[in-house]
């Protein structure tokens, strides 16, 4: 189980994208990583496939290491490490170190 799965808010805290904020839109498990939206932005050529699109240079997302990435929270709304609780029906949460809250 990662530390981060879809729809979570994260902040990239290593490469080009240093300081950004996005939401991960779909996560790699077998490769460790993640695409997140607005970050590690590459250009793609695309070829024209109707008459009233044209063709050119178009910016998408690419996948960014998960180890590059910090989560944040939910209720206290800062970057913070994830611990996980197991209860006694078990069921493994993810809590914020910082805040103690659960996702």
């Amino acid at each position: 189980m990662f530390k981060i799965r879809r729809d979570d808010t994260v902040l990239v805290i290593a490469g080009k994208d240093k300081g950004k904020q996005g939401r991960v839109l779909k996560v790699f498990p077998k490769i460790q990583r993640a695409i997140v939206e607005r970050v590690n932005l590459v250009k793609k050529a695309v070829r024209r496939r109707s008459a009233e699109e044209p063709a050119g240079f178009v910016s998408v997302e690419s996948p960014i290491h998960i180890s590059n990435l910090m989560l944040i929270c939910k209720s206290c709304h800062q970057p913070t490490r994830v611990g996980f609780k197991i209860l006694e029906d078990s069921t493994k949460l993810r809590y914020c170190k910082k805040c103690k809250a659960t996702f």
